[in-house]
């Protein structure tokens, strides 16, 4: 262990060199410029004052600041992919960095679905690999400096902060003071915004429909409608019927759970993120502590939204009742 601190390994001189100079500049920072506490808000900020286009039932579209965080996600999910290929072709059989990075972690989910899914692995892994990599990298988008710092001035009458100009003409700052203005800002994290969330989950739980049709044909509707003994066994045949409609409502729940547990747990995240940067007591050290719990958080939560979805999808495969026994009967 104490090999690890020598040198100018992981954790050598330079390192250590670098970690104290950011510690100064956070104090500094404390110091020169006292935080302030952004606006807390459930719903998106309109960035725009007027709307790009209407939709006759729909109305107004406006421009949010999620939606442009969201554009900015999908450049960092290509460059990730433009990193990986330049990766893999300067070094096909032994990629290093980004390259050698994702191909650890496709591997690792490939094998995951896989040991779940079977002969469906490859049916269900694009779904899998994609949801994880999308919501990964937004819940990690919010962690970067740019994320509700900056934004376009609006006036508050009376509930806001005041303001500072940084240079004649140039900028403004809002101070820890009471005013009339606030900041709208340009990027906010996307899992923040139900809207991504919800419709995340209704694409989520879609596909795991169009992976159960297309593993089972019409007979996946038996899942939902079991009336194969309703007739033959009329009390076991209700059962069957009512147990299907109890399927088909938890289908509709799977959409609120999907959406409302990422949305919670990162919309909470970036409250506590807020609230602990406003003491300037613990400014120097506690955000570093809450950013890297936000880091493991935001990580957690990719994995399980994809995996919940993964094994939705591989359990979709599977029959029911009679029909699974019958194929087994068929097989054998």
């Amino acid at each position: 262990m104490a090999n690890l601190f020598k040198g100018n390994g992981p954790l050598g001189i330079k390192h250590r060199w670098w970690v104290l100079l950011f510690i100064i500049l956070n104090i500094v920072s404390v110091v020169l410029i006292a935080p302030v506490l952004p606006h807390i808000q459930v719903a998106p900020e309109n960035v725009s004052h007027d709307p790009l286009f209407s939709l006759p039932v729909l109305g107004d579209f406006y421009l949010t600041n999620t939606l442009i965080m969201l554009v900015l996600v999908d450049i960092l999910i290509v460059l990730l992919a433009l990193g990986v290929r330049n990766a893999v072709r300067d070094n096909a059989l032994s990629p290093k960095g980004i390259g050698a990075a994702m191909e650890l972690a496709v591997e690792a989910l490939y094998n995951l679905t896989e040991t779940t899914a079977g002969k469906y692995t490859k049916t269900i892994f694009p779904w899998f690999a994609t949801i994880v990599i999308l919501v990964l990298v937004g819940n990690l988008a919010k962690l970067i400096p740019i994320g509700e710092t900056f934004g376009v001035l609006h006036e508050t009458h009376g509930e806001g902060h005041a303001i500072r100009e940084l240079w004649a003409g140039g900028p403004v700052t809002l101070l820890n003071e009471k005013g009339d203005y606030g900041i709208i800002p340009y990027f906010r994290g996307i899992p923040t915004d139900l809207n991504f969330t919800l419709a995340l989950a209704l694409i989520a739980v879609v596909a795991i429909q169009v992976v159960g049709f297309k593993a089972q044909g019409p007979a996946y509707l038996l899942k939902f409608f079991n009336v194969t003994n309703l007739f033959k066994k009329p009390f076991f045949g209700v059962m069957d019927f009512l147990v299907g409609v109890l399927e088909l409502i938890s289908e509709f729940a799977k959409v609120l759970s999907f959406a409302f547990r990422l949305f919670g747990n990162m919309f909470a995240g970036a409250v506590l993120l807020f609230l602990i940067s406003s003491f300037a007591v613990v400014n120097v050290f506690f955000p570093s502590f809450i950013l890297m719990f936000e880091f493991f958080i935001g990580l957690i939560q990719a994995f399980v939204f994809g995996m919940l979805t993964m094994v939705f999808m591989a359990q979709a495969t599977k029959g029911h009742g009679g029909e699974e026994h019958a194929e087994e009967a068929h097989a054998a």
